[in-house]
Formats: structure tokens, C-alpha cells, sequence
């Protein structure tokens, strides 16, 4: 019976920490949302309706602001180029290390992982001096480049943890049945990865999205929407904010829940 009960109440206590951390990321969602969806007088209200009334007249006034459009567009533009680039990149790296033997593959792993110890702060300058040098300062194809640099170390390590997954013996069995390697990756390990290469691509596009600091100071006239938003956001309006934030997060939640729809019908495949 007490193991019983303590089973329960492990099991209560699962549910509990699950509800708490849904709430933690819920609720900012919620206040979000509504504030984007109310009035700018509702905005400053208080106290606030659970239920508010809908208006969009707070993010009318945000996409309406000078420069807000052109970049959300490139902001998508970027998050775009830098996933094509991260995983066409990250994909053939990860499946290297995944599947060759070779002297200081375990250092190699280390200095991937070691790229994201060194903050971009440090390399602004440099960085910054490099993108004019080339010509690319101030382009959407110059900060997809930088964007892909911070993304491609993850990109490398979760796609080099999903090929380990997947046994080298169906490959060795496609190649005896006249499969070359290339053949063999990419009608029998490719579309076992799939889930997990869809999951790389959710981090790569949503890393990119969210990246400010880069595209703070590899563009001026040319910005992205976070860039855009942190140069207005200390002599905008509360309301302003508000509107920024959910338009910030709505894109990202779309990706995520639209990857995750296909992520979970290749997951359903492959089991069966």
C-alpha cells in the first residue's frame, strides 16, 4: 500500500511540475497576446479583464510604426537562408563524425562545442571591420552568414546525435543489395533522421529569429524586426512593446507548431 502511495504521489507530483512549467511559459504568452489585442488605453488599464476586449488597434499602430514591415520581411528572409545553410552544412558534418573513425574526432567535437564559449561581444568589432571589408555590412546575406556561424555548432552536434541513432547495419545492408553510400544515406538513413533533422531545423530557424546582439551591429538601414525593435524600443510607448513582443513570438510559435505537426507524423511513420 505505501508503495502504492508513493507512486501516486510521484505521479501527482510529475503532473504538478509539468502544469508549473506550462504556466511559466504560458501565462507571458497570454499577457502578451492580450495586451497586443486591447486598446492603448486597455494597455494601462488596471485591473485587467481576464477576458480583455479585442481590438487591433494596438498592433495596427506597431505595423503601421516606420520600417516595422520591411523588417519582419527580412527578418523572415534571414531566419530562412540561415536554415537552408545550417542544415545543408550541418547535415553532412553531423554525419561524418556520426559515422567515421578518425584521429581527434573527440577534439574536433570539443572545439565545435567550444565556438559557442566565446561571446559575440568580443567579435563584434572585428566582425564588424571583416562584414565591410567584404562588402556585406548592412545585407540580409551578410547577417544570415553570422547567423548560420552561431547556429551551425548545434546544428553539427544534434544531427551528429541523430545518425548515431540509427544503425550503421542498415546501411551496410543497403550497400550488399547494390546501394552505394550515397544511395544508401539517402533512401534508407535519411528518412529515419527526418524527425530529428526537423527538430534541428525548429532551434536553427527560431536561434536566427531571435538573434538581436549581431543584428544590432552588422546592420543599420537594413535591420531586422528584433534589431528594429530594440533600436525604438526605449522611446516607444508601452503599447508599442507590447505589439512588438507578440509579433516577435507569433512567427516562432507558427514554425514551431507547423515543424512539429510534420515532425510528429514522420515519427509516427518511422515506428510503424
Amino acid at each position: 500500500m505505501s508503495g502504492e502511495s508513493s507512486a501516486r504521489m510521484r505521479t501527482i507530483l510529475l503532473h504538478a511540475g509539468a502544469v508549473a512549467m506550462a504556466l511559466w511559459i504560458l501565462v507571458p504568452i497570454y499577457f502578451i497576446t492580450a495586451a497586443a489585442f486591447s486598446t492603448q488605453e486597455a494597455v494601462f488599464g488596471y485591473p485587467k479583464p481576464l477576458v480583455p476586449q479585442i481590438s487591433t488597434g494596438t498592433l495596427e499602430f506597431f505595423l503601421g510604426a516606420s520600417g516595422v514591415l520591411p523588417s519582419f520581411r527580412r527578418s523572415v528572409v534571414v531566419a530562412f537562408v540561415t536554415l537552408g545553410l545550417a542544415v545543408a552544412i550541418g547535415t553532412p558534418a553531423g554525419y561524418a563524425l556520426a559515422r567515421f573513425r578518425f584521429r581527434g574526432s573527440d577534439t574536433f567535437r570539443l572545439l565545435i562545442v567550444s565556438t559557442r564559449a566565446f561571446p559575440i561581444v568580443i567579435l563584434s568589432i572585428p566582425l564588424a571591420v571583416t562584414f565591410i571589408r567584404f562588402g556585406i555590412d548592412d545585407s540580409s546575406f551578410g547577417l544570415a552568414l553570422m547567423h548560420t556561424a552561431l547556429a551551425l555548432p548545434f546544428t553539427v552536434l544534434v544531427t551528429s546525435s541523430v545518425f548515431a541513432g540509427i544503425s550503421e547495419e542498415l546501411e551496410e545492408a543497403a550497400m550488399t543489395l547494390g546501394c552505394n553510400r550515397l544511395t544508401a544515406f539517402r533512401k534508407v538513413v535519411l528518412p529515419l533522421a527526418l524527425p530529428g533533422l526537423a527538430a534541428a531545423a525548429i532551434f536553427t530557424w527560431i536561434i536566427s529569429w531571435n538573434e538581436v546582439f549581431a543584428a544590432s551591429i552588422l546592420t543599420l538601414r537594413n535591420r531586422t524586426l528584433p534589431a528594429q525593435v530594440l533600436a525604438a524600443l526605449t522611446q516607444s510607448p508601452l503599447p508599442f512593446q507590447f505589439a512588438g513582443g507578440f509579433v516577435l513570438l507569433a512567427p516562432a510559435l507558427v514554425v514551431i507548431f507547423v515543424i512539429r505537426k510534420y515532425l510528429f507524423s514522420l515519427w509516427g511513420r518511422v515506428s510503424r
